[in-house]
């Protein structure tokens, strides 16, 4: 059997989660849903309904094909955003699928496959009938995702480009520094950019948004409020620089080059030791090696942004696009001597209200 292979199942003192988060950090998908599928078995039979949202367990093992399904979108923004590329595949074998999703994102999900409705996410019951229903990070563990098998045709979500002056001859690259408060470690302070504007023949593009955006001393607003403006401006971009927050899986499901950057203990979906991501064949991770420690990390963003600079700049980022690249090896950041140009297939790799959640986990216990 596939656990026996890999090792233990739970170590000695670990708690479901905790074995979880190993092996879907190390892509032992098989092994975590196994976790999964044991405190299904084991666990109460229903939720505990004084539980936040996000920490409910919805799916009771019913069978979806041949029912109608309701999709619930109880996690964030980018949760929602990275694991809508299930729904297709729940389409094809259900009766009828309903996905009850955040307000803000419905006019993105509409351009999504496999939806025959979309109702938006409220504190109460959800308005229409169906016959079981699963919460949208469920899914990868309902249909037993393998590593090898995370469905990753991108684009999934698609909008119009905004338009770009022509002839301004730089690389026209967005940025994002600062995520969610619930985990400031994800964020950079605004002066760790400072590198990034010495960088020449790039045009930055400012996607931040909220207080930070007016601490940075270069770049161009962007203007986007709304999410659905944020796509399009990002489609008309070369490449997005940002921190591990929504942008990162928006860009990821639009098709975009995306530099993401990573703290130290980095969440499970970015797996270990990797500077590529199974999920988005168009994104880089580039991970600190220390916690806290920025300045590394900036500086070998710094030197691959200096190695994509004109004459022909969207031709080397959206090479990736093309096909996957096999998992790396190193991937960390440590000096900027280790930062030389990215190989050519890694270079364009490059709510409901409730309590703020510590993790996100498809199917988890």
């Amino acid at each position: 059997m596939i656990v026996r292979e890999m090792g233990p199942l739970m170590r000695p003192n670990e708690n479901p989660l905790e074995a979880w988060m190993r092996h879907m950090r190390r892509g032992r998908f098989e092994a975590a849903w196994e976790v999964s599928e044991r405190a299904r078995r084991f666990g109460p039979a229903r939720p505990d309904p004084m539980l936040p949202r996000h920490l409910q367990t919805v799916w009771d093992g019913t069978p979806l094909a041949g029912r109608r399904v309701l999709v619930r979108c109880y996690h964030g923004l980018g949760d929602t955003l990275q694991f809508v590329r299930y729904l297709p595949l729940v389409k094809a074998t259900a009766a009828e699928m309903t996905v009850w999703a955040q307000p803000e994102l419905l006019p993105l999900l509409r351009t999504a496959a496999g939806i025959d409705r979309l109702l938006p996410l409220h504190d109460g019951a959800p308005q229409t009938r169906f016959d079981t229903d699963v919460e949208l990070m469920e899914l990868p563990f309902v249909l037993r995702t393998t590593l090898a098998g995370i469905p990753a045709d991108i684009p999934y979500l698609h909008v119009r480009p905004v338009p770009r002056p022509a002839g301004c001859g730089r690389v026209a690259v967005g940025l994002l520094w600062q995520s969610g408060d619930w985990d400031p470690r994800r964020s950079l302070p605004t002066a760790a950019l400072a590198p990034l504007a010495r960088v020449p023949q790039v045009e930055y593009y400012i996607l931040q948004q909220g207080a930070a955006r007016r601490e940075i001393g270069f770049g161009v607003p962007s203007g986007a409020e709304d999410l659905y403006n944020l796509a399009r401006l990002m489609r008309g971009l070369d490449l997005v620089i940002t921190v591990d927050t929504m942008a990162a899986h928006l860009a990821g499901a639009l098709g975009v080059p995306v530099w993401t950057l990573l703290q130290r203990q980095a969440d499970w979906r970015w797996l270990e030791g990797r500077d590529d991501s199974p999920w988005y064949p168009t994104m880089r991770l580039f991970r600190q090696e220390r916690a806290g420690e920025w300045e590394p990390v900036v500086a070998c963003v710094a030197a691959a942004l200096s190695a994509l600079t004109p004459p022909s700049p969207p031709a080397v980022l959206r090479r990736a696009a093309d096909s996957r690249r096999p998992p790396g090896a190193g991937a960390r950041c440590v000096r900027p001597r280790r930062c030389g140009a990215p190989s050519p297939r890694a270079s364009a790799r490059p709510r409901p209200r409730h309590t703020p959640r510590r993790h996100s986990t498809p199917g988890g216990p």
